[in-house]
């Protein structure tokens, strides 16, 4: 299992959790719109480091990402799983015409 599929299982087990003792059952208690917030955070916390040029702290804000992101997927009933399924959907197809496939 990915170090990736093991965040997204930690995840999940949080969404009952005590709000006090973990902060991603806090991020799920604030509900999905402070989830999706805070995943914005971070997004533009990885794109200042990316235009910095640090390599050490974009990969640490990159990771704060992709932790974020799976948390604000999870408060939507979004899945890895549902995303690993759609990356194999797209594989192969160009990226201009799947982009234009949605019209």
């Amino acid at each position: 299992m990915s170090a990736i599929a093991r965040l997204a299982a930690t995840i999940e087990t949080r969404k009952g959790a005590d709000p006090e003792t973990s902060w991603t059952a806090k991020l799920f208690a604030k509900g999905p719109e402070k989830c999706a917030e805070k995943f914005g955070e971070e997004a533009i916390e990885a794109v200042i480091e990316a235009v910095k040029g640090d390599r050490a702290r974009l990969t640490a804000e990159a990771a704060d990402v992709m932790f974020h992101l799976l948390v604000m997927c999870a408060a939507r009933g979004v899945t890895l799983a549902d995303i690993e399924a759609e990356l194999t959907r797209r594989e192969g197809v160009s990226g201009i015409a799947e982009k234009a496939a949605r019209g």
